[in-house]
Formats: structure tokens, sequence, C-alpha cells
């Protein structure tokens, strides 16, 4: 009696273990799908935001003249290159020359 008893708590053990890692795999699973919708959405708000700025991009450009497009373009390596070694003072104008632009 003492082993089949045993060997029943082993399975009942067993049941519990199977029955945990189920609600734990089913719990992952929703917190994953959850996640992906998230993901999902910041994924489409990004591309939208991203076409917004090719259109503002590419509206700037036509509106700014052959001058100011160089001087942007002979800056732009420098910028990208090295942005911590850009001083706040030549950062503003450009942002504020290119928000009175639009």
């Amino acid at each position: 009696l003492s082993s089949s008893a045993s060997g029943a708590s082993v399975v009942a053990i067993d049941n519990k273990i199977e029955q945990a890692m189920d609600l734990v795999k089913n719990h992952l699973m929703y917190a994953v799908r959850e996640e992906v919708e998230v993901l999902k959405e910041q994924i489409k708000e990004l591309l939208e935001k991203n076409s917004q700025l090719e259109r503002e991009n590419s509206l700037l450009k036509t509106l700014a003249s052959p001058e100011q497009l160089e001087k942007f373009q002979s800056r732009l390596p420098a910028e990208v290159l090295c942005p911590e070694e850009q001083s706040p003072g030549v950062a503003a104008p450009a942002q504020r020359s290119g928000g009175s632009a639009v």
C-alpha cells in the first residue's frame, strides 16, 4: 500500500507540475501576443511618422536655395560622424532657420 500511495503521490505531483507549466506557458504566450500587438502599433506609427518626415524633407529641399542646400550638405558628414563634438551654438541656428522656412 505504501508504495502504491507514494506512486499515486508522484503522479499527483507530476500532474500539478504539468498544470503549473501549462499555466506559465499560457501566461507567457498571452504576454508575448500582447507585446507583439503593441510593437505592431509602434511600427505602424513609426512608418507614418517616417512618411511624414520624408514628405517634409522633400518639401524643404524644394524650398531651400542651392546655397542653403550646399551649406547643409557640407556640414552633414561632420554632424553625422561626430554629433557629440557639435557645439550647441551651431545646432541652434540651423534648427531656427529650418523652423522658419516652414
